[in-house]
């Protein structure tokens, strides 16, 4: 009797198996296919390095108001902007004459020391300013005064008015070609020994090129230097 007792006990306390989840081998799957799929993306997005690194001088093609141009990335003054694609702007400087990148971008909104040997580019989108042919013709000769002089062979120097937003400003231009050589210039004292800001348009972007007043002793050589310079960065204009 005791031994029929202590069999039902064990019968009793003998764990009953559980019963089968249909779902069990679904949720299995869908569980790996999840992981399969987190692993994947993490391989595809996870930042690569390249094989070999980028040559330093291999021009970067930009793109500015539609415009695409081609720019060493050694001559480009801000590190946000070193990277191909659409920019709203890129600010870039060339040693002079040589118009080689200075190599090492200085600190953007800082000029480097030696500013009197290098040559200032800035591209951007034209689309909220007049073509500079336009302002030539249509605002420039409102504050213009109505002497003229030649300090330079084959440059006219034309004076703003003091009463003008131009004031302390002269216009510059190639006497015989002004549509291809014209800036606008601060005089000496005003912005140290004075500098010159020479505007070209290509479609919707403009081309800003800054360079010292003194250059326009050798005005010739910079003309030329800035038509090669421009030849470099949009082939084909």
């Amino acid at each position: 009797m005791s031994t029929l007792s202590h069999d039902r006990r064990r019968a009793r306390t003998k764990p009953r198996p559980r019963p089968h989840n249909p779902l069990a081998a679904p949720l299995l799957l869908f569980s790996a296919a999840a992981i399969a799929a987190a692993g994947y993306i993490a391989l595809v997005l996870w930042p690569q390095w390249p094989d070999a690194p980028i040559a330093g001088d291999a021009p970067l093609p930009i793109v500015v108001a539609g415009v695409v141009f081609n720019i060493e990335p050694a001559a480009i003054r801000a590190s946000v902007q070193r990277h191909p694609g659409t920019h709203d702007r890129v600010d870039l400087d060339y040693l002079w004459p040589s118009l080689d990148p200075p190599g090492t971008p200085t600190r953007p909104g800082l000029v480097a020391p030696d500013a009197k040997d290098r040559l200032f580019v800035t591209i951007a989108s034209g689309a909220a300013t007049l073509p500079i042919a336009d302002r030539v013709r249509d605002i420039y000769p409102r504050y213009l005064a109505a002497e003229q002089s030649s300090a330079a062979a084959g440059l006219t120097f034309r004076n703003f008015r003091d009463d003008s937003p131009y004031k302390g400003e002269d216009l510059v231009f190639e006497s015989n070609a002004p549509e291809h050589f014209l800036a606008r210039c601060t005089r000496h004292g005003v912005s140290n020994h004075g500098s010159c800001m020479l505007e070209r348009r290509i479609g919707d972007a403009d081309i800003t090129f800054r360079f010292p007043r003194d250059w326009l002793s050798d005005w010739r050589a910079v003309a030329g230097g800035i038509d090669k310079l421009l030849a470099r960065l949009h082939p084909g204009n």
